[in-house]
């Protein structure tokens, strides 16, 4: 689809979908087999540091795939999609590497906290397991992108749902709902994979994300059989094995905060 085609497509959507989890299963499985393709986007030409660009229509990896869903069903416009996109991108709207949401965990379902809450640590304790994680985001923007800051290290603890739990927790998710991937790799634990969930006409829950080759809808058994698989036949020395899933409930209240302004750039001395 064109700019221009996605504008009057989610005109017509807007007016005829009410219910914005129906739209957002809707523009996901509009984009079942859209080719995957890592590390996608950037900040050109907002920003010269690579030129990526801000939004893609022909391919996406699993986080561009949820964040473009989101914000289109969000949204009755090209121009709305477009500033809800990068809201959804960065903290505060304040497009920049820096302020993009890198980290899954404290970053990007922190900062849309208006849109999505964590119900993970709810499903009881028989089914919840938990991991801290360390994030040094002031390294990574400098060894990765060549960025200066000062932002202090920060813990999160956080709670999953176990792999071999998530069928016994299914039907109480519902379409729009995201879907966190945590994994373990040499001991380190972390989100590896996102993905939404939607509800089949059986009233299956399903899992819709955008991996190689191609975005798919797929059971969650079918998720877990396949990474599992992976796993069992990596030649590498301790690959990286799948623990189980967060999961963030679509918010029924939702009002979108402001963008922050930006300040004006420093003038070339």
């Amino acid at each position: 689809m064109t700019p221009q085609e996605v504008d009057q497509y989610l005109a017509f959507l807007h007016a005829n979908v009410p219910d914005l989890r129906q739209r957002i299963a809707l523009i996901a499985r509009k984009n079942i087999g859209q080719p995957y393709k890592l590390n996608l986007l950037g900040e050109f030409p907002f920003e010269l540091h690579d030129n990526l660009p801000m939004y893609s229509l022909t391919h996406s990896d699993c986080l561009v795939f949820a964040e473009h869903t989101y914000a289109m069903a969000l949204s009755s416009s090209w121009e709305e999609f477009f500033w809800t996109l990068q809201r959804i991108r960065y903290k505060d709207g304040l497009i920049g590497v820096v302020t993009r949401n890198h980290y899954t965990e404290v970053d990007w379902n922190t900062n849309n906290a208006w849109l999505l809450k964590d119900v993970s640590a709810g499903f009881g304790s028989d089914k919840v397991a938990s991991y801290d994680i360390v994030v040094d985001r002031a390294k990574f923007l400098r060894e990765q992108h060549h960025k200066e800051t000062t932002i202090p290290v920060q813990t999160s603890h956080e709670a999953y749902v176990k792999a071999d739990k998530v069928s016994a927790i299914l039907d109480q998710l519902r379409d729009g709902d995201f879907v966190n991937v945590v994994s373990d790799k040499d001991g380190y634990q972390s989100i590896t994979h996102v993905g939404l969930v939607v509800v089949d006409a059986n009233g299956k829950r399903n899992f819709l994300n955008s991996g190689e080759p191609q975005v798919k809808e797929e059971s969650f058994d079918t998720f877990i059989s396949r990474t599992n698989e992976r796993t069992r036949t990596s030649k590498q020395a301790k690959p990286r094995r799948l623990l189980g899933f967060k999961f963030l409930r679509l918010r029924d209240d939702i009002v979108i905060p402001g963008a922050v302004t930006l300040p004006r750039p420093k003038q070339a001395q």
